[in-house]
Order: structure tokens, then sequence, then C-alpha cells
């Protein structure tokens, strides 16, 4: 939570697009470390999300919460 309320004052602030950018990536490697550790077959759907995104932003798209991809 502490990394998406950053990115969302980064965001507020006018910050440059390469420290967003520096957050997300930030925010989707906390995401891969919490699906190592808790790795049930039930999150298989959040990590197919998490590889969505992360396709989506090195492939120089934005990924909008609270939209599908």
């Amino acid at each position: 939570m502490e990394r998406l309320e950053r990115i969302e004052r980064l965001r507020g602030s006018g910050a440059p697009a390469a420290d967003l950018l520096a957050e997300v990536r930030g925010l989707l490697t906390d995401g891969e470390r919490w699906l190592a550790a808790e790795r049930p077959e039930g999150l298989a759907a959040a990590h197919s999300a998490l590889e969505r995104c992360r396709a989506e932003i090195e492939n120089g798209k934005g990924v909008v919460a609270g939209t599908a991809l």
C-alpha cells in the first residue's frame, strides 16, 4: 500500500515519468516476491495478471488501476 500511495503522490505532484515508472516496476517486483512466498495454485490468476502488467510496461504501455488487461 505504501508504494501505491507514493505512486499517487508522484502523479499528483507532476513527477517525471521515469520516477513513476521506477515505482511501478518496484510494485511489480513486490508482487512477484509476494507470489513467490505464497505460491498456492489459487494464485495462478494473480500471477498471470502480474505478468501481463509487466509485459505492458516493458512494451511502453501504461497500466491503469481498475482496467482489465
